[in-house]
């Protein structure tokens, strides 16, 4: 097999809009009540997916899941007529455009039977996310259907928070070699939710088969979590044998580090000082929920919001580190502005799977032509804004609808999903 990193991004849902649902979320709860742009949310998560491309990486996708989420509130003994306002923007919410907490994955190399193993998410710390499981599993197991090749796991139950890769780094001499799988949870945050729970992440580690000797277990620093950083991965990303992370991301970072050198003696720790970049600065410029790559010419790149740029703090740092000639030698912003107003930039966007793409289904892969094809379809379906009155109007649930099946059936995915 060849195996490569595929990033599957999430395409931004027809029914986004800024409910200020997700309690931690710094970004989505100042901009709740604004009016939200889901056709250029879309198009702006699709531009990004052609960056990828055109720096020679696999690029696939997930699709937005059926809203509103008529099944979840019968099964609460209503609908979207009779239910509240509060119900309705549950079960409206496009959240699953954050494809990094569809599912933990851990690659053949380091799996005991030498299948890539994906565990869906539970994801039930807040509500309007706690219905997503169901449709992303669907398109998991459908994705990722080779049973020869993959194994797809469904959540751990409740009451064990799981939050899938936000929350899960991998590091490894190169994407094919066997890896060090950290997992990061939560404890305490102050006033906020720590979401991932250490009992979800093992048993997730005892799903994949994974040898407990090149795993870790890492508590996530309560600073960080009040914040605002609600998942690990807005403050720290790994590829390959490199972990960028800030200097409070850890509750105890020196023995995340040593264990860590002492798994994988070739690791390089690159770590961002408070004295430079604060927590506030790191959370509002979302610096480390970039997308850490590795280039097919070599060397890494890093995809970043272009709020990290217009951050001077942050931006200047981040010149400094590329004048370093260390590993990461580039530095590509790109435009998520509608995504980051909801609280994610474009780590969020994507779910890594190291594959061979020949074993996943094909339409779940994109190349240019694909993207333009579901570009044609979201400028032609996607409503142009949703204001918070909106969310009551059964002409929107009526359009939203429509606008996935328009999707659903460009790719000849709709008698499936």
């Amino acid at each position: 097999m060849s195996l490569v990193e595929i990033n599957f991004d999430g395409i931004v849902g027809p029914s986004h809009n800024f409910a200020g649902l997700s309690l931690g979320n710094l970004a989505a709860t100042a901009n709740a009540g604004k009016v939200a742009h889901p056709r250029e949310a879309a198009l702006q998560g699709l531009a990004k997916m052609r960056v990828n491309l055109g720096l020679g990486l696999r690029q696939g996708i997930l699709l937005p899941l059926d809203r509103p989420d008529e099944a979840w509130l019968a099964a609460l003994g209503t609908n979207m007529l009779g239910a509240d306002n509060a119900l309705r923007a549950n079960a409206l919410s496009a959240s699953a455009m954050w494809a990094a907490n569809a599912a933990t994955v851990s690659p053949t190399p380091d799996t005991a039977d030498g299948r890539c193993h994906l565990t869906g998410a539970n994801l039930v710390t807040m509500p309007h996310r706690s219905h997503e499981w169901p449709g992303t599993l669907a398109q998991l197991r459908l994705a990722f259907a080779d049973s020869g090749h993959f194994a797809v796991h469904a959540p751990v139950p409740p009451p064990f928070g799981d939050e899938g890769a936000a929350n899960h780094m991998r590091l490894c001499a190169g994407h094919g070699a066997p890896g060090v799988e950290v997992f990061v949870y939560g404890e305490t945050g102050g006033p906020f939710p720590a979401r991932q729970h250490r009992e979800a992440s093992a048993a997730v580690a005892r799903l994949h088969g994974l040898d407990p000797a090149r795993t870790i277990f890492a508590p996530q620093s309560p600073e960080a979590i009040a914040a605002g950083a609600f998942h690990n991965d807005v403050v720290a990303v790994a590829n390959e044998r490199v972990l960028l992370a800030h200097e409070q991301a850890f509750a105890d970072p020196a023995a995340l580090y040593e264990a860590l050198r002492m798994k994988l003696p070739e690791v390089e720790i690159i770590e961002v000082p408070a004295s430079a970049v604060s927590l506030a600065d790191a959370i509002s410029s979302y610096l480390f929920n970039a997308q850490l790559v590795t280039l097919p010419e070599g060397g890494m790149a890093l995809i970043l919001p272009t709020e990290a740029q217009t951050n001077t703090r942050v931006w200047s740092w981040l010149e400094g580190l590329i004048a370093r000639n260390g590993p990461i030698r580039r530095l590509v912003p790109v435009e998520v502005r509608e995504s980051m107003s909801n609280g994610g930039g474009p780590a969020c966007l994507r779910l890594r799977v190291v594959a061979d793409p020949a074993t996943v289904d094909p339409r779940f892969l994109v190349d240019e032509a694909k993207l333009a094809l579901i570009e044609g379809v979201v400028a032609a379906s996607w409503p142009v804004e949703i204001a918070p009155d909106d969310l009551n109007k059964p002409a929107l649930w009526a359009e939203v609808r429509g606008a996935r099946t328009a999707l659903l059936e460009a790719l000849d995915l709709n008698a499936l999903l």
